[in-house]
Parts: structure tokens; sequence; C-alpha cells
């Protein structure tokens, strides 16, 4: 059984057609990357995998189960940056990974101590009592990156991840996620970019657009 999966994808939302018949799989320790213009359906694809997104043909799959984002067996197996996370104003950067990790399961001191060495595999804890509001656009990437990664997840969804990085930061990335996925994560990720692609990529499926 693949950690994910998806099968004669089709989503129709407002009698507009968002993808069709799109095809894939990603198993433990793999990385898939969707690949194809902007509208060709990437993000589409990703939402309905995270279950915030029905199809309207085909079947999506993850762990096996039909994704459904109030079953609590798919939330805790399932991580995705599609988007800007929600982030609270008056929360440090460190706070909010403390936060997150905490309600996962993670004691007080376990949690604060797994979002400083995030934030250390990132090179960003310089930015650990700062607030959200407080960043640039590339230092907010990488924070949204580590508050996704700051929970636990067998199966990891990101929607182009290299947004607003230069390519050091960019490289710090690329091997965070090789860390995720040697220890065992599926990742499926859509990009534009050819260094990630390269360096992550095991599968590739592209998406033509409708």
């Amino acid at each position: 059984m693949s950690a994910a999966e998806f099968t004669g994808l089709a989503v129709l939302h407002d009698d507009v057609l968002m993808v069709d018949g799109a095809s894939g799989s990603v198993e433990a320790g793999d990385v898939l990357a969707l690949t194809g213009a902007n509208g060709s359906g990437k993000t589409t694809v990703l939402r309905v995998l995270a279950g915030m997104l029905e199809p309207t043909e085909g079947v999506a799959l993850v762990g096996g189960r039909v994704p459904v984002d109030r079953d609590p067996v798919f939330r805790r197996s399932l991580a995705a940056l599609i988007g800007p996370p929600q982030t609270a104003r008056d929360l440090t950067i460190v706070e909010h990974l403390q936060f997150i990790a905490a309600t996962w399961g993670a004691t007080a001191g376990t949690a604060r101590e797994q979002g400083e060495r995030l934030l250390a595999d990132l090179a960003i804890e310089h930015l650990a009592r700062r607030y959200p509001h407080e960043l640039s656009s590339g230092q907010s990437q990488l924070v949204a990156l580590a508050m996704t990664l700051a929970r636990p997840f067998d199966v990891l969804l990101l929607d182009e991840p290299e947004q607003r990085l230069d390519a050091d930061r960019l490289e710090q990335v690329i091997d965070v996620l090789a860390v995720r996925a040697d220890a065992g994560a599926a990742i499926v990720l859509a990009s534009h970019s050819p260094r990630l692609l390269d360096a992550l990529a095991d599968e590739r499926v592209h998406l033509e657009g409708v």
C-alpha cells in the first residue's frame, strides 16, 4: 500500500474543471513532485490529499484512508503547508512551534527543544523571539515550513516550498526535507524549482492543465 495515492482525479469547482485525470503515488521515504504551469492543478491535487477538497471523480488515499480532515487518525498522519499558516500576533515564533508540538503530545520542555532545533536546522534561530508580523517574506516562508514540521506526520504535503527563498535558503530547505524523507516520511510537493526537483524528486507527475 502506498503512503499516498490518487487515481483518475478530477475536480470540478464552480463549473470550472480544476484538474482532470491526475494519477500518482508515493511510498514511505520517497518524494513525489507535482510539476506543471500555474493553474495546471498542482495545488488542487494537494488540497484533495489534505482532505480540504473532495474530488468530483477518482480516488485519493492517504495511508489507505480517504482524506477526511475531521478524522483524527487521518489528521495525525499528515502535515500540509498549502498557503500561509494561521498565526497569533502575540506569540513569538518559538512559542508557535512549542504550542504546535505540545498540541500533538510533546511535554513543554520537549516541545521547546524541538522548536529550537527546527529553527536551527533552517538557520533561523535568531528569529525565535520575533513575532510573525516582524518577519520578511522569505523569513515567513521558512517559519511556515518550521510550523508544518513541528508536528508528527507520515505524509508531508508542500505547495511550492521554494517561494521567496534565495539560493542559500533553498539549499537549507532541501537538506531539511531530505532528512525527513530519509527518516521514512512520504513527501508530495508542488514546485517550479529545477534545483529542488533535481535534489529531491524520486518520481514526478506533470500536470498539463485543462
